[in-house]
């Protein structure tokens, strides 16, 4: 029996992070992992570069049952917070759209960078072994991995969700919470492409095509969609089973089975645009008047019904506008966890403290970034969650 003051579970990007700040307060700390290799999330990301945080990583980017839950741990270790880290690293970064930030390197810099701090922290790193019986008596959490016992005053869950199952992925997160009492919201995949029924097969045609939009979810009648709407100005790119591109991505971390999505196909066109390209150019096609890639422009013109504007009454032209600034997708789901880049739910919020991430029935036991219910954008959004809610809970261990 090894003894510890903090067992963490899961060597990816949170619980490196906790392990490296509460080894660094003196705490003795052990990570365990099945996987033979930490950070395998990071390693994959941002095309092997790593948006490892963004400049706008606020509370009101991120999607939970509780959307004031994440304020506490994003307010106090910030995507400022972590940059400094990375420069003190010597590693070269540079910024792309929307506050994302990248490493001009390799993503295994931060994986590097984090076991540096880690060892820095004197963390002791188990990896490659299965996770047997966990424990819970006489105030301590006892830990079998690999034939080996460990125990500690704090357990932090930190073994993510079930998305990108390719790499180890499960819910074991889950089970173990709902073990000891902490309730769970249900996990669906998010940042994921979603899936267009048969009638829509038009649209598969056009697989590869991509085009600037705003998308929106579109809560069906009678649901109450408030709090968790939001639009986003990205590319849309059609698949040979759907939706995705950026716009597409963040949007699924909103979609639920049942609802629309609607995308705004010509962002930013005038009202009565169309009726000004018909006297301008009254024998153009509606197809070559649209400011779209030519085979969706085509696709788009067929099912509208338009041909020579000139030959279109005015308030076909305005329908047609209406139409395309709100045009009516509706998924019959998505490409599920094997595609998605996050999950949404997880361990519920209401059992935790937002300030340490502890479980507030059960002292010493903690829940930190993806296992959590707390989601963020596509961008740099749940790497800068997982870093807060690890140094949150880093603090207290």
């Amino acid at each position: 029996m090894e003894q510890f003051d903090a067992i963490v579970l899961g060597a990816g990007g949170a619980g490196l992070m906790c392990a490296a700040v509460a080894g660094q307060r003196g705490r003795r700390v052990v990570v365990l992992d099945h996987g033979t290799e930490p950070g395998r999330k990071i390693v994959i990301s941002g095309g092997g570069r790593c948006n490892f945080t963004n400049r706008e990583a606020i509370p009101e980017r991120y999607v939970s049952a509780n959307p004031h839950f994440a304020k506490s741990a994003l307010g106090r270790y910030t995507a400022q917070d972590f940059l400094e880290l990375v420069e003190r690293h010597g590693i070269a970064w540079h910024e792309k759209t929307l506050g994302q930030l990248f490493c001009d390197g390799s993503a295994r810099q931060i994986v590097a960078m984090l076991l540096d701090e880690c060892d820095k922290g004197q963390v002791t790193l188990r990896l490659g072994g299965e996770i047997g019986e966990i424990a819970h008596a006489d105030a301590r959490y006892t830990v079998e991995h690999d034939g080996r016992r460990y125990t500690a005053p704090s357990l932090v869950i930190a073994t993510g969700g079930p998305s990108i199952p390719k790499l180890g992925a499960t819910g074991f997160a889950y089970d173990l919470a709902r073990r000891f009492g902490l309730k769970v919201v249900e996990p669906r995949p998010a940042l994921v492409p979603l899936t267009l029924p048969g009638e829509q097969a038009l649209f598969r045609a056009l697989s590869g095509v991509a085009t600037p939009v705003v998308a929106a979810s579109r809560p069906a009648k009678g649901k109450d969609g408030a709090g968790r709407g939001a639009s986003f100005a990205e590319a849309a790119l059609f698949t040979h089973k759907g939706l995705s591109g950026p716009a597409i991505l963040q949007v699924s971390s909103y979609w639920r089975s049942g609802e629309a999505v609607a995308i705004d196909l010509v962002p930013g066109a005038a009202p009565g645009w169309l009726r000004a390209a018909k006297r301008a150019r009254p024998r153009a096609t509606l197809a070559a008047a649209l400011p779209l890639p030519g085979r969706l422009g085509d696709a788009l013109a067929e099912v509208i019904g338009v041909g020579e504007l000139g030959s279109a009454t005015d308030r076909a032209l305005e329908d047609a506008e209406r139409r395309l600034a709100d045009w009516q997708f509706h998924p019959n789901g998505t490409e599920g966890f094997a595609k998605a880049e996050v999950t949404v739910g997880g361990i519920a919020t209401a059992g935790l403290s937002s300030k340490t991430m502890e479980a507030r029935h059960l002292p010493g036991l903690f829940a930190i970034g993806e296992a959590v219910d707390v989601t963020g954008w596509l961008g740099g959004y749940n790497f800068q969650w997982a870093w807060a809610s690890g140094w949150a809970a880093a603090q207290a261990v």
